[in-house]
């Protein structure tokens, strides 16, 4: 029997889908550009917006005799054994392939925005916290372990990473970024994805684009950036995943900017993505993005309209489950009110994703399912403590009450304290999914932070009051608080969110708020005890800043921690009690005040504080801070303050050094960042933006020599007429521990002519450590 093209492994893959396309008829085709939920619920509270009303019904047998595109969350929909769940795949694919005249199985996709968004499987600290961390490698160990789980449960695609760049903190998505900066989100992003895809696992950048910015911060708001911000800030992490990470999926946003749906926009998803930056992947769609474009946005009148407007966009593949790219789609496209050729486009990207994946190959089966599958591993579980550990910020500690005397008598006080939901953000899957089955354990183990505190300090005398809930006005429980607190030698106040979702938590999606002071009466909780008279730690256990400025100079000590995951109450513990060297540096801006937002540290002059208003936003925690139980010296720096500054040409490169050295008596990690600071430009500029950083991890009395190579290419930005340039001029480089707190400034000359760049530029600053002897 003579093998058909298409199922010829030696063969081009341009070619193999040629030939299968020509074989393929219209409903095959287009069976190719969907996906199926099997037991999406439709009663209510999902975990999507708009479920209840927008999941299409379907006879399954009948269906799949066309193929099938996606498989949407096999395991991300209720609580299934993993192998169950991977044995319960496999047959469906069987099934899938069977039923069709090619045998061509589906992707199956799943949520990884914090681990593998399944039953038992690890629950990661969340992005923000990700972003803490300022460590590239360690997100993408984690990321390769993520991946590693979700093929050895029969998955090929995962929807990670996030890179949406903050813009307002209100925004209730915070919690699923990794900052509000874009070259942080870019270079952590970027890791995530090629940690991802190293394990086989396409990874989908979402959302595409300008998510983040939706006016009053509310979810799916209508986004008026312009073509700077979105150029400038939204862009960058998706070009550098692209570009450096390799990820083979964009997803599409749900938000439209000045008047265009992302969803229908072809200037966004083929011209730039696609013909600028060649991208050779799948588009796919936001939940029910596509039948939105006509019951939310209303550029389209029917699901066949909204099916052709997002074709003709780029949007390959319907998610999560068909609505507009099946029938009516079939329909519209034998009525000639849909061009063939659109469909031929994205099934040519969707079966070509296929061919890499190994889903054409003659004689594919779904890999042999393990009678058990450990997705919670011991190595998983320390590589989420570690994250954890690196993600916590000391913010202060003016008094050094931290570490913790191990003997002391310590008041935990708090409604996050007991609560092993407190470490979890809405897409972990206890909370994601679990509560609509309260009947069911978490399936993985998950600390509190009064547990590990007390674990962490045996000879400590550690009592506990709760005060009050996340959310709830109810101060009765503030007596047995101040009582618990009078007794004790120092109280921890551990305050903050309750992840969920569409107004079921205080963080998450669908959960925004109009300012940023602290949930419920958390704050009137604090003040109560502050008004013992007894030290006060602050701890909080969120998934976005808070304004703090209510208490500053009041408090003992501040510690920051954004929803560290299942070894979170143990990484926190572990900084109390001074086990764990602090180390993290924050993502984004604390501010002084509840309102004044929106607000990030990328500011032009007329952003910041002046005499122009008498309102100042300058926050109370800078961008990049973070403080240490040991103590750091930077010194011998490249170039001196106040000299002539090194001339380069527009193209030229220029090393900036520092050496820094632990002069404390303990091991700590120091995290060196680079700023820009653009005196003079053709358009007004951030008067600082980070542009590379480096976590340089120090033993006692260890000294070592940091260094970036700064190109000029870093210093681009979107002028006037749209281009990206770089235009000649004097710069300064700023070697700093935060954005506000500058340790040295480089001046450099860029001379020549103004350059236009192209999609070759140069996104990264590289930087080295040498030894010092």
């Amino acid at each position: 029997m003579t093998t058909a093209p298409w199922r010829d492994p030696a063969l081009p893959a341009a070619a193999r889908v040629d030939d299968l396309l020509s074989r393929m008829t219209l409903q095959e085709k287009t069976a190719q550009l969907y996906g199926v939920w099997v037991g999406a619920a439709t009663d209510g509270d999902g975990v999507a917006p708009h479920q209840h009303d927008m999941t299409a019904d379907y006879d399954w047998a009948e269906l799949i005799t066309h193929g099938l595109g996606q498989l949407t969350r096999s395991f991300g929909t209720a609580p299934v054994d993993p192998a169950l769940g991977a044995q319960a795949l496999a047959r469906a694919q069987r099934r899938i392939a069977e039923a069709g005249r090619f045998g061509i199985p589906a992707v199956a996709h799943e949520e990884c925005l914090a681990g593998f968004t399944a039953w038992q499987a690890t629950a990661y600290p969340v992005p923000l916290a990700w972003g803490a961390t300022f460590d590239p490698p360690l997100v993408e160990e984690m990321a390769r372990r993520i991946g590693q789980d979700l093929r050895s449960s029969g998955v090929h695609q995962g929807l990670a990473p996030v890179l949406d760049v903050v813009r307002d903190p209100r925004w209730g998505r915070v919690e699923e970024t990794i900052g509000e900066d874009p070259y942080l989100t870019g270079t952590i992003g970027a890791a995530y994805v090629r940690g991802l895809e190293s394990a086989g696992v396409v990874a989908t950048l979402k959302h595409f684009a300008g998510y983040a910015s939706s006016a009053g911060a509310r979810n799916l708001a209508p986004v008026r950036a312009g073509i700077r911000e979105f150029a400038d800030v939204t862009l960058p992490p998706f070009e550098m995943a692209l570009r450096e990470g390799g990820a083979r999926s964009v997803m599409a946003a749900y938000n439209e900017t000045d008047g265009v749906p992302a969803s229908a926009d072809p200037a966004l998803l083929t011209e730039l993505l696609r013909e600028q930056w060649g991208f050779t992947g799948t588009v796919v769609a936001d939940y029910f993005g596509i039948g939105f474009l006509e019951t939310l946005h209303r550029v389209a009148g029917s699901p066949a309209q909204a099916a052709h407007v997002a074709l003709a966009a780029g949007i390959d593949v319907e998610l999560p489950s068909l609505k507009c790219y099946g029938k009516p789609l079939v329909e519209a496209v034998r009525a000639g009110e849909v061009p063939e050729e659109l469909v031929d486009r994205a099934a040519r990207r969707v079966l070509l994703q296929k061919c890499e994946l190994g889903l054409l190959d003659e004689g594919w089966d779904q890999e042999p399912t393990p009678s058990h599958l450990d997705l919670d591993s011991p190595g998983n579980r320390a590589l989420a403590r570690r994250v954890a550990e690196e993600s916590v910020v000391l913010l202060d500690n003016p008094d050094e009450a931290l570490p913790l005397p191990p003997d002391a008598r310590v008041a935990v006080v708090g409604p996050r304290a007991a609560d092993a939901l407190a470490m979890l953000g809405c897409y972990s899957f206890p909370s994601h999914v679990l509560t609509h089955h309260p009947e069911v354990p978490t399936g993985i183990e998950i600390p509190t932070l009064l547990e590990a505190l007390r674990t962490e300090l045996p000879d400590a005398k550690v009592t506990f009051a709760e005060g009050c809930g996340v959310s709830d006005p109810d101060t009765a429980g503030f007596e047995e608080a101040v009582a618990r607190a009078s007794e004790a030698d120092v109280c921890l106040a551990v305050l903050g969110d309750r992840a969920g979702l569409f107004g079921r938590g205080t963080s998450g999606e669908g959960c925004d708020v109009t300012d940023l002071r602290l949930p419920g009466v958390q704050a009137e909780l604090l003040d109560a005890l502050l008004a013992t008279g007894v030290p006060v730690v602050l701890v909080l256990l969120t998934g976005r800043p808070y304004a703090l400025g209510r208490w500053h100079g009041r408090l003992a000590a501040v510690v920051q921690a954004f929803f560290p995951g299942e070894e979170g109450g143990p990484a926190v513990a572990g900084v109390l009690s001074g086990r764990v060297n602090p180390s993290g540096r924050l993502p984004v801006s604390v501010p002084q005040v509840p309102g004044g937002q929106p607000w990030t540290y990328l500011q032009p002059p007329l952003g910041l504080a002046g005499e122009v208003s008498n309102l100042d936003p300058t926050p109370l925690y800078a961008f990049g801070h973070g403080r240490s139980y040991t103590s750091f010296t930077w010194s011998d720096f490249t170039g001196e303050e106040g000299g002539p500054a090194p001339e380069i040409g527009t193209d030229g490169s220029y090393d900036v050094s520092a050496t820094i050295r632990n002069t404390g008596d303990r091991a700590g990690a120091e995290v060196v960042q680079l700023y820009l600071h653009d005196p003079v430009a053709s358009v007004t500029r951030p008067d600082v933006r980070l542009i590379g950083y480096r976590r340089v991890e120090l033993a006692p009395g260890e000294a070592a020599r940091v260094t970036f190579r700064f190109h000029a290419d870093l210093s681009s930005f979107t002028d006037r007429s749209g281009r990206r340039v770089v235009e000649p001029g004097v710069l300064e480089l700023r070697l700093a521990a935060s954005s506000a707190d500058v340790r040295h400034t480089a001046r450099l000359a860029l001379t020549g002519p103004l350059r236009e760049l192209g999609p070759d530029r140069r996104l990264r600053c590289e930087a080295s450590v040498s030894g010092v002897g």
